[in-house]
């Protein structure tokens, strides 16, 4: 078995003016959850689609289970297990006749495990497509998805138009796959559902990938926050304001609060221990942080900017 499930390369793919991708580089480990952040637009599914043979990189390079994706596709179909964003049916096929072509590729779904995910999306595969809410939709592409054994799944959005009960099961379906030492490649724009499942995260921007690596090794790039309640008028709240490392401070009647660089956290802590702390948090830095860090700048510059 290939150490990585998936690489690419430097790839490059443009439509017209517009350059979907450029220089992207991934890597995922073979038995790793890996996420793949990114807002609309920033070239996730362009790179989704390269990586299963539905596009063809202008330059650079992928490999799929060791395979070239453009040349081998149908031999990686046999191998993976793929969900889209926003899932297509046959309108006048029942959801279960849907389910049933989908995984003839696999030679079909394992019966047991077929009815235990219909049962747990609560998804009746007797209705016609066509009645179909998106999110029961959606349950059709993860019971076909979910029911093969399959070596790698790409999970583009996967969890579009599903309720947060229905979210649920897909993150305990997903922690299922990482028990099993299956390879995952969860695409999202979804903060939370990367931090709850992933090993490791990938950030494409612009077409880029702008960040790589494990959460603890990505956090560290952001501040945790601090709040305290400390004795009031204390000295030491003043060498606060001068120390290295600290940012955003406030103060109010012995309760402060901060940004601290975490390279900064054990001598700040120092001071704060002078300063008669009767309690104290330290918030690491989430997601969110870090994905604002990469695309703050683009949101600021569309403040007061009318929708088109």
């Amino acid at each position: 078995m290939a150490t990585y499930a998936i690489e690419a390369r430097d790839l490059t793919k443009t439509f017209g003016a517009t350059k979907a991708l450029d220089g992207f580089s991934m890597a995922v480990e073979t038995g790793q959850v890996a996420g793949f952040l990114g807002p609309n637009g920033a070239g996730k599914s362009t790179a989704i689609r390269v990586l299963l043979g539905m596009l063809q990189a202008d330059s650079g390079s992928s490999h799929v289970l060791g395979l070239d994706p453009w040349s081998d596709a149908v031999q990686i179909h046999g191998r993976i297990a793929y969900v889209a964003g926003d899932t297509s049916l046959w309108p006048n096929l029942t959801g279960g006749e849907a389910i049933d072509i989908l995984t003839r590729i696999h030679g079909g779904a394992r019966p047991e495990r077929r009815r235990e995910l219909l049962e747990r999306f609560e998804l009746d595969p007797t209705k016609k497509a066509r009645t179909y809410s998106k999110g029961n939709r959606q349950k059709v592409a993860l019971v076909a998805a979910l029911a093969v054994d399959a070596e790698l799944y790409l999970l583009d959005e996967p969890t579009s138009g599903l309720d947060p009960l229905m979210e649920a099961v897909f993150t305990q379906e997903v922690r299922r796959l990482r028990y099993e030492g299956r390879t995952v490649l969860l695409s999202s724009h979804i903060l939370a559902e990367v931090e709850k499942l992933c090993d490791t995260v990938t950030i494409i921007r612009a077409g880029r990938d702008v960040e790589s690596g494990t959460l603890a090794s990505l956090r560290h790039l952001t501040r945790s926050t601090v709040t305290a309640t400390t004795t009031p008028g204390s000295d030491g709240l003043a060498r606060l304001e001068t120390a290295s490392g600290v940012h955003d401070l406030t103060t109010d009647d012995g309760r402060v609060r901060f940004d601290v660089d975490n390279t900064a956290v054990n001598e700040v802590l120092r001071v704060l221990a002078d300063t008669g702390v009767e309690n104290l948090t330290i918030a690491p830095p989430s997601l969110e942080e870090l994905f604002m860090r990469h695309y703050g700048d683009e949101i600021s510059t569309t403040e007061g900017v009318p929708a088109r």
